[in-house]
């Protein structure tokens, strides 16, 4: 269920990225105005990360995933109807800006679910699985949604997506639980989970907010690199997000059709790529590597390769475009196990809020990365310097992760209440 939800949270995020170029012709968007739209949702949604962690951990992930999910879908829906107001950015501007709010509590209740049912050795896969969703969704409906954009025009695009979505959430609440009240889970399950590091028992009870917990998550050296991490790998999400089909029709003149198969390659690489950094990294923790080498081995990996997306300055044919794009969407994948790390090491009873923290500071990427492309398009006239951009993030975020992070344990309660809690006690049982 985890999977499906993040599949159509991210296909509602890609909508706009799919309507662009008729979009942009109808309504008559420059390359920047452009780029302001694509930036409405990560305003929002970077802005209420704090909030709706602090809102996750008082009621739990199941309620407030399922509403926020039927939320957003509706808002969705209406950005079919932005042409029938008098100034169209606004009425897209103002739909996508709430749109980012109902989504903010998605993936660090992802998160949350994830620590709750799975134990330590089976997180990194689960994880991956949760986490392939974002290709899945654009392998899967990017030439869905572009068939109905050639076929019945971009308000179709909105209308399908946002209409299954409202569906989906009405499934959400049918079959999701915490796994203390799940009917088929006994004591022997709830024992396993825990004894491998699950937090099975989370959702048994509210969790009181404390600002002392931000100000603790906030001045470590680890959750800092992690955070920074986070914000160059979602950096290079967004520019797939927001601004590739665009690529592909301007700078390469492909069709809108071709382009609905083309842009499927790379995120097929990129689910692929998801997989393969879940399983690397649980492989090395059965094999006995410590936390911080099986978690971080795949990350720096993962971003160091994806900065091979450059390459497609160099070369002309589309098929080796597309390869390069597809080995940088693969790499990116693997080292996409950030929100793995957050379970591992966040305080046990500040799940929500530690979750928010890091998906604020990653989807700053949202704010930043589409309109700096926008810009970039509109200074220089191509996409050379959009591609080094994005290059340059997969190298900062495993310098991040290389140099910053240091070594993983969880943030505690104790540590809180220690003075210099920034920096972490040498004898650690978790390393």
């Amino acid at each position: 269920m985890i999977f499906l939800v993040t599949i159509f949270n991210y296909v509602d995020r890609a909508t706009l990225s799919i309507a662009a170029p008729m979009l942009r012709k109808d309504l008559g968007f420059d390359a920047v105005s452009m780029g302001i739209a694509f930036s409405a949702f990560g305003w929002a949604y970077t802005g209420m990360q704090i909030p709706g962690g602090i809102i996750l951990d008082r009621f739990g992930s199941r309620l407030v995933l399922g509403i926020s999910l039927i939320a957003w879908s509706v808002l969705t829906f209406l950005q079919g109807f932005v042409d029938m107001f008098s100034s169209a950015l606004l009425a897209l501007f103002v739909l996508r800006f709430l749109m980012g709010i109902a989504e903010s509590p998605a993936f660090p209740a992802n998160n949350r679910l994830t620590v709750m049912w799975f134990p330590g050795h089976e997180r990194g896969m689960a994880t991956a699985v949760f986490q392939s969703a974002q290709y899945a969704a654009l392998a899967i409906f990017t030439p869905v949604m572009l068939w109905l954009l050639s076929t019945w025009g971009w308000q179709h695009v909105f209308f399908f997506t946002g209409g299954t979505g409202i569906l989906i959430g009405l499934l959400w609440f049918y079959v999701v639980r915490d796994p203390a009240r799940h009917k088929r889970v006994n004591q022997a399950e709830l024992d396993y989970i825990e004894g491998g590091g699950g937090l099975a028992s989370i959702g048994e009870a509210p969790t009181p907010f404390s600002w002392r917990q931000i100000r603790t998550i906030g001045a470590n050296r680890m959750m800092l690199g992690i955070y920074l991490g986070q914000f160059c790998l979602t950096s290079i999400t967004w520019f797939f997000l927001t601004w590739f089909p665009t690529y592909l029709i301007e700078a390469k003149g492909m069709t809108i059709l071709k382009v609905g198969l083309a842009a499927a390659i790379p995120a097929v690489a990129g689910c692929l790529g998801g997989i393969v950094g879940g399983a690397w990294s649980d492989w090395m923790l059965r094999r006995g590597f410590s936390l911080t080498a099986a978690r971080k081995t795949p990350i720096i990996c993962g971003l160091l390769l994806s900065s091979s997306i450059v390459i497609a300055n160099y070369v002309q044919s589309v098929p080796l475009i597309i390869a390069v794009m597809s080995l940088a969407f693969f790499a990116k994948g693997v080292g996409n196990l950030g929100w793995c790390i957050v379970g591992d090491v966040s305080p046990r009873h500040a799940l929500g809020i530690s979750g928010g923290m890091f998906n604020l500071c990653g989807n700053l990427a949202s704010i930043v990365t589409p309109i700096a492309i926008g810009v970039m398009i509109k200074q220089f006239g191509s996409f050379d310097w959009a591609l080094v951009y994005v290059a340059a993030m997969g190298l900062l975020g495993a310098f991040a992760y290389l140099v910053i992070v240091g070594r993983l344990r969880r943030l505690d309660s104790e540590d809180a209440a220690t003075p210099g809690a920034g920096h972490f006690a040498a004898g650690s049982k978790q390393s």
